[in-house]
């Protein structure tokens, strides 16, 4: 499914790769006692989390922007035809590509990709199968990594070691940088003419997240700050892969204070219907979210 909004005169669209109540509480978050739902549960379900099978609904989506004569692509999700030890990332088969043409970003016209944090669903459709070999999917485009990421990442693989980011360096980014197409960012300063860059480490060392401002309007792609909405209302909770605990939090609880004091969209990677929205409340009253319906359906 494609969802379009603005924020300002950007064009905003997000690209659903695949979705479903796939994470059980205790596996998402290995910390929660699964009573801390039960206030939550009349605006969690249907769309956060699947009571009857009691699993959270994770998207996996793609955020496209067009803004200032760029297309930008964020986070291009899992790919196709990747050997992964997941079973839901494993050789998918999707019309991704055919999806983001139809948001405007066609395998030649994106002119940047964004990459929020190095984990493999984030990195997929970085590149793609031509004829056994991995090639750069967005040719033109600037490939916009995290630093700190990309250097851990590459050190790990220079020493030997097989299979790094669970096989997503070797088939989605090393092909892209050997192709020189990669810029590393360190988390200050503006990219892609219209985005700021800002460090939002604990999820990974080097995790960034990018506010667009346009016409007084603010959103922000966070990546993986939070994986569900109930991390708005109880933001202590860690994932099982959020790699730098107390970093997280702290992360976590910046994010949350400026999105709801600067009244920003935020666009995270995994969250259900309607995927993004408003984080409302303070650190003292609590937050709770505010989902943003899009512009249109199904374009």
């Amino acid at each position: 499914m494609i969802y379009s909004r603005h924020i300002g005169d950007a064009k905003v669209y997000n690209v659903i790769e695949y979705i479903g109540p796939t994470h059980a509480p205790d596996f998402v978050f290995p910390e929660l006692d699964v009573r801390q739902m039960d206030p939550h549960l009349s605006w969690l379900a249907p769309h956060h989390y699947n009571a009857r099978m009691q699993r959270f609904v994770i998207a996996m989506q793609i955020w496209v922007v067009h803004a200032g004569g760029n297309v930008i692509v964020f986070d291009p999700g899992v790919g196709n035809r990747r050997q992964r030890a997941s079973e839901r990332m494993h050789m998918l088969n999707t019309l991704t590509p055919l999806w983001l043409a139809a948001a405007g970003a066609d395998a030649k016209s994106v002119t940047h990709v964004v990459v929020t944090h190095f984990h493999s669903d984030h990195v997929g459709w970085c590149t793609h199968l031509v004829d056994g070999r991995w090639e750069p999917m967005f040719p033109n485009a600037r490939h916009l990594f995290p630093k700190i990421d990309f250097e851990a990442a590459r050190a790990v693989h220079e020493r030997g070691t097989p299979n790094v980011m669970g096989g997503a360096f070797e088939d989605s980014v090393l092909p892209v940088y050997q192709a020189g197409l990669v810029d590393l960012v360190d988390g200050a300063g503006e990219v892609a003419g219209c985005l700021q860059a800002e460090a939002m480490p604990g999820h990974t060392a080097g995790s960034l997240h990018y506010r667009l401002r346009s016409r007084g309007a603010e959103g922000v792609f966070p990546g993986d700050v939070m994986h569900s909405a109930l991390q708005i209302a109880l933001p202590h909770l860690n994932t099982w892969v959020d790699g730098h605990a107390e970093q997280a939090r702290a992360s976590r609880a910046l994010f949350l204070k400026r999105a709801a004091e600067r009244n920003t969209l935020i666009m995270p990677g995994h969250f259900g219907w309607p995927h993004c929205g408003y984080v409302r409340g303070s650190s003292d009253s609590g937050y709770r979210f505010e989902p943003a319906e899009p512009e249109k359906r199904g374009e």
